[in-house]
C-alpha cells in the first residue's frame, strides 16, 4: 500500500524589505513546526535585492544569534524563479551551464514576508498570476493593510475608531492647524512598513523634520500620528474553518518596555527581550468583548483572508482605537500572533497547518 502523498509547501522568506531579517527568523519557526510526514518543504529565500535562492531549509541559520540578524544571500543556495504561468505550477531551478530546470510544482504557498514586496499585495500577485494558493491575505487585503493610510480609511467607514493623524506624502510638511490638533507627543511613521522600522517619538516639534526624513528613508509617505496614552493590545484573527466567520483569539498586552526603549521598538521587540506581556489582556471583559470584535470586523472590513493580527490601543476609560493591521504577522518563537492563539488553544504546530489547510480550501482567483 501506497502512502499518501504529502503536500508540497512552499516557505518562502527574507526579501527586499527592512523586515529582511524578522522574515528569515519567521520562517525558520515554521520550517521547524512543519511535520515531516504531512508536508514536504521547498525553502525559498529571497535576497535584499530581491533574487530567488532554492535553501537548504536549515532552521538553525534563520535565527538571530548573538543579535546576529539572518540574511539571505546569493550564496545560500541555487537561484529559481517561479514563471507567472497558470498552466503549471513548476519552479525552475536556473543552471548557469544547463538553463532552467523544472522542480516538481508546489502546493501552496506560505510567505512569511513582512513589509514592502511580499506583505503588500506584490507576491501575492504573482502567484494569483501564477495560480498557486497561498496562505493570508489577498492583493488587495494585502495592500490595502500595509499601508496604514488606507487602513485608517477603511476602518472609520465601518465605524471603527481610529486616532488622529495626518499623512505626509513625498514633500509635504505638516501644518500649524495639523501641530494643533495632533498636540505632542507625535509618532512618525512610515506608511508602508512593519517590525517598527523608522518610527520616532516626536515631543518637540523642532525635532518634527528629523523624523519625517528619517521615516521617508524608508516609505516617502508619512504618517505623523497623535499619542494615544494607554495600554498596547493585540489581537490574533483566522480566517474560520469551512469559510465561516473570523474568529478572535485571546488578547495580549504589552506590559513593560524597559531598558531604556522609550516605546515599543524594534530592538524591544526583537534584541533586548526588554518587553513583558499579559495573555490574556488585563482588561474587563466587556473590553475584551469590544477589542475582539472590531478585530473581526477590521478583517472583513480589508477583505482579509487566511490571518491577521490587528492592534489597539486602550485609555484608561477604556476607549478603544485600532492602530493597525498586520496580514502576515511575526511567527517568530516570542512574536504575539502565536502566543495568542497557543493561549486560546491552538498550538503553533495545528495553527501553521491549519493556514495551510485553508489556503488550499480556498485556492487561487477571486473568491
Amino acid at each position: 500500500m501506497t502512502s499518501p502523498r504529502k503536500t508540497r509547501v512552499a516557505i518562502v522568506f527574507g526579501g527586499r524589505s527592512t523586515e529582511h531579517a524578522i522574515s528569515c527568523v519567521s520562517a525558520g519557526a515554521v520550517l521547524a513546526a512543519l511535520d515531516p510526514d504531512e508536508f514536504e518543504v521547498v525553502p525559498i529565500g529571497i535576497t535584499r535585492d530581491g533574487r530567488w535562492v532554492l535553501t537548504d531549509g536549515d532552521a538553525t541559520q534563520l535565527a538571530i544569534t548573538d543579535r546576529r540578524l539572518p540574511e539571505i544571500t546569493v550564496d545560500s543556495g541555487r537561484m529559481v524563479v517561479l514563471p507567472a504561468d497558470p498552466v503549471g505550477n513548476n519552479l525552475l531551478v536556473l543552471d548557469p551551464v544547463r538553463g532552467g530546470q523544472a522542480l516538481d510544482g508546489v502546493d501552496v504557498v506560505f510567505p512569511t514576508l513582512h513589509g514592502a514586496y511580499g506583505e503588500d499585495g506584490t507576491i501575492q500577485g504573482l502567484l494569483e498570476m501564477a495560480g498557486v494558493p497561498y496562505v493570508g491575505a489577498n492583493v488587495f487585503a494585502s495592500a490595502a493593510a500595509m499601508d496604514k493610510e488606507f487602513t485608517k480609511k477603511l476602518a472609520a467607514v465601518e465605524g471603527i475608531p481610529v486616532g488622529p493623524y495626518a499623512v505626509l506624502r513625498n514633500g509635504v510638511t505638516l501644518s500649524e492647524e495639523d501641530k494643533e490638533r495632533l498636540g505632542l507627543p507625535v509618532f512618525v511613521k512610515p506608511s508602508r512598513a512593519g517590525s517598527s522600522y523608522g518610527i520616532s517619538k516626536v515631543t518637540d516639534w523642532a525635532d518634527l523634520d528629523a523624523a519625517v526624513a528619517a521615516a521617508r528613508q524608508i516609505d516617502p509617505k508619512v504618517l505623523v500620528e497623535a499619542a494615544i496614552v494607554g495600554a498596547e493590545v493585540e489581537c490574533g484573527v483566522l480566517e474560520g474553518e469551512a469559510g465561516g466567520a473570523p474568529e478572535a483569539s485571546l488578547l495580549a498586552e504589552v506590559r513593560v518596555v524597559e531598558q531604556g526603549h522609550d516605546f515599543y521598538d524594534f530592538e524591544a521587540k526583537y534584541l533586548d527581550n526588554s518587553c513583558e506581556y499579559d495573555i490574556p489582556a488585563n482588561l474587563p471583559e466587556q473590553v475584551t468583548r469590544q477589542v475582539q470584535e472590531y478585530a473581526c470586523r477590521t478583517f472583513t472590513a480589508l477583505d482579509c483572508a487566511g490571518l491577521a493580527r490587528v492592534d489597539f490601543f486602550v485609555t484608561p476609560d477604556h476607549t478603544v482605537y485600532l492602530n493597525e493591521i498586520n496580514t502576515m504577522p511575526g511567527f517568530t518563537s516570542t512574536s504575539m500572533f502565536p502566543r495568542m492563539w497557543a493561549a486560546t488553544g491552538l498550538e503553533y504546530p495545528k495553527l501553521v497547518s491549519r493556514l495551510i489547510r485553508t489556503a488550499l480550501r480556498r485556492g487561487s482567483g477571486l473568491h
